[in-house]
């Protein structure tokens, strides 16, 4: 299964953008781990800034030793989405409701889905 569809999947179960990318990418079970993403979601500490989609991806590269493609994500983010900050992205939206919730989880699987090519590909 892609990263993408998998992203998809776990934000259509309740998990947050960062978890859902991370272990979309990252491929971690490690509980820990995963509850750490808790605080990245609703753009760090629900302060609107950078989206968490973003965030789970750095966090995947980073343990797959893909750290250095970071600056790519971002780049990658900004050309789809104009913007890497949370507020930002929803701002077309009534919060939590089900248009915004579509919206991150498009954002949340396609940012999957860039970690994934960004892991595979020899740069």
């Amino acid at each position: 299964m892609s990263a993408e569809k998998l992203a998809g999947e776990l934000f259509d179960e309740g998990h947050s953008c960062t978890r859902s990318v991370l272990q979309a990418t990252g491929g971690s079970g490690n509980q820990e781990l995963l509850a750490a993403t808790a605080g990245f979601s609703c753009g760090i500490g629900k302060s609107g800034c950078l989206c968490g989609a973003i965030t789970g991806g750095v966090m995947a590269l980073g343990l797959k030793w893909r750290a250095d493609r970071s600056a790519d994500l971002i780049a990658a983010f900004k050309e789809t989405f104009q913007t890497t900050c949370c507020r930002g992205l929803s701002k077309s939206y009534e919060w939590m409701t089900e248009e915004h919730q579509a919206n991150c989880r498009k954002i949340t699987a396609t940012t999957a889905g860039m970690v994934e090519k960004l892991l595979f590909d020899q740069k």
